[in-house]
């Protein structure tokens, strides 16, 4: 591949954004060709592509506009729709589609004020499921408006009510549509840079790679004392030391900065945080106990110290009492929509291979109670639990390697059956579990049902995975699957198990479905 060369033209745009051009000195010409020859196509790519365009745009400025005109094609669908299913004369009236025209203002400042602009840029794997309770709020805060107006009219409050329906899922889809529509653009990947390159570094990088819908391009780890590179981070290099940082931001047009250091002195973060200040970038820091602090964190203040807040990880009585209302309604109504595939796996599994439908296997629930799981049959029934105790035992001890797929999952083609293989691999073999959770074994959500010999490679702070039931999905299956090792899967049952809210648990079932149907998650 041939590199284009330092010249004038390059260093003139390859300011960050907002910075003032400088006159480049000789040092700024040699780190400007070393880091153009250490950098990927797509990335070389991205930065001829910024540096030819006069005011080059970026992530948030595309995915703000997007999303806005998301909102009011979604809001105009619903009222539209909402007003020619009814007769009434005032929704249907030219006065009333003005009064709406009229209200998008009101209603851009509303979700703008909910903060349904403001994610995208910052939150790396933000969705549309992320944003519905605040979509709810907005449209039903909207249709209240236009009830009080149609209470003065001779409006049909039936037509109202059908625009608050219409006008979620108009919203929703419509964000959805929009995010669809800029993850497919150029503009919406962001240049990053890992400072830091050891362990959490690596480990960060490999995620950020097994996760292209992210839309981080990862163009290299920033260090002066690097670990030796893991196979998996493919061709990403140490573009330079800390001290060069402001100048490789600069140069390579950098959107996102993650400081991954764990050892050492925080004023030295400090040194390398401030100076990208002047630069308009996303700046992460992963915390040096990233381990316990999970999503339901709070930073709160004592005489103006930042502090940050775990709540207490036992769920409550009337905590448990809601997970498992939803689990009994859940499941109950999942078994009734599902009978079909079960009658038809259970033919397909007698007719594949001699043996019985069902799998039954001891595993380990709440407060560690033993209990039967049940799925689908997926190997022969002379399989042995052999090879996964000992790919459990390496796994733990730090030599868990990828499979042929890129994934950290077991591999054992001989023992499948041929219609299990495609059970495995859709994880519909999980279905019978639902079964375990309407007897009160498991949950919905919760951290994967272990099995018994698997807890004496446990941490000590593996065992509080056992503070909440076993589900059948859960944080690890949607957001890491078997992109992580046995070790960084416990390390997200317990996350998950720090983390419990009715909230999560909904968007965690919400997004399983969407999951499923993604081939790179278990294939």
């Amino acid at each position: 591949m041939s590199r284009p060369a330092a010249g004038p033209g390059l260093r003139e745009g390859s300011r960050n954004r907002d910075v003032q051009v400088r006159t480049p000195s000789r040092l700024d010409e040699l780190l400007e060709e070393r880091l153009l020859q250490s950098v990927d196509d797509q990335t070389l790519a991205l930065i001829m592509r910024r540096r030819q365009s006069r005011k080059p745009k970026d992530r948030g400025w595309l995915v703000r506009r997007l999303l806005l005109a998301g909102d009011v094609l979604g809001l105009s669908l619903g009222f539209l729709s909402a007003a020619g299913a009814s007769e009434a004369k005032w929704p249907g009236t030219w006065i009333g589609f003005a009064i709406f025209v009229a209200s998008l203002p009101a209603w851009v400042v509303g979700a703008k004020l909910l903060g349904l602009y403001d994610e995208d840029e910052a939150e790396a794997d933000h969705t549309t499921l992320d944003d519905l309770g605040r979509v709810f709020l907005l449209v039903t805060t909207g249709a209240f408006g236009f009830a009080v107006a149609a209470s003065y009219t001779t409006a049909d409050m039936k037509q109202v009510l059908l625009f608050w329906v219409l006008g979620m899922v108009g919203v929703a889809g419509g964000r959805a549509l929009a995010r669809v529509t800029s993850r497919r653009t150029l503009t919406y990947l962001q240049n990053a840079v890992i400072v830091g390159a050891g362990d959490i570094g690596q480990l960060i990088g490999r995620k950020v790679l097994q996760h292209p819908e992210y839309g981080i391009n990862l163009v290299g780890f920033v260090d002066a004392e690097p670990k030796e590179r893991q196979s998996a981070l493919g061709h990403l290099t140490i573009l330079g030391t800390p001290e060069e940082l402001p100048e490789i931001v600069r140069l390579l047009g950098i959107d996102r900065v993650i400081i991954a250091f764990s050892r050492d002195d925080p004023r030295q973060t400090l040194e390398i945080v401030r100076p990208l200040r002047q630069f308009n970038v996303q700046v992460d820091i992963v915390p040096r106990l990233f381990g316990i602090v999970g999503p339901n964190a709070e930073v709160h203040s004592l005489e103006a110290m930042p502090m940050l807040g775990l709540p207490p990880a036992k769920l409550g009585r009337s905590s448990m009492l809601l997970k498992r209302v939803m689990d009994i309604v859940g499941a109950a109504l999942l078994l009734v929509f599902t009978a079909p595939l079960f009658a038809g796996f259970a033919w397909r599994i007698k007719r594949d291979s001699p043996g019985p439908i069902f799998f039954r296997q001891r595993r380990l629930g709440l407060n560690q109670r033993e209990f039967t799981v049940l799925k689908f049959r997926t190997m022969h029934v002379n399989a042995g639990d052999g090879p996964h105790r000992d790919y459990i035992k390496s796994s733990m001890a730090g030599n868990g390697e990828q499979a042929s797929n890129g994934l950290f999952k077991l591999e054992r083609t001989e023992d499948m059956t041929r219609f299990g293989a495609w059970l495995r691999r859709t994880s519909l073999d999980e279905l019978p579990q639902l079964i375990n959770v309407l007897r009160g074994d498991m949950s919905l959500v919760g951290p994967r049902p272990c099995l018994p010999y698997e807890v004496e490679h446990f941490a000590p702070h593996h065992f509080e995975r056992f503070l909440v039931p076993a589900g059948l999905t859960g944080l690890w299956q949607v957001r890491a699957r078997a992109h992580s090792d046995f070790g960084e899967a416990l390390d997200i049952d317990v996350l998950y198990a720090r983390s419990w809210s009715l909230g999560l648990d909904l968007q965690l079932l919400l997004r399983t479905p969407l999951q499923l149907l993604r081939s790179t998650a278990t294939s």
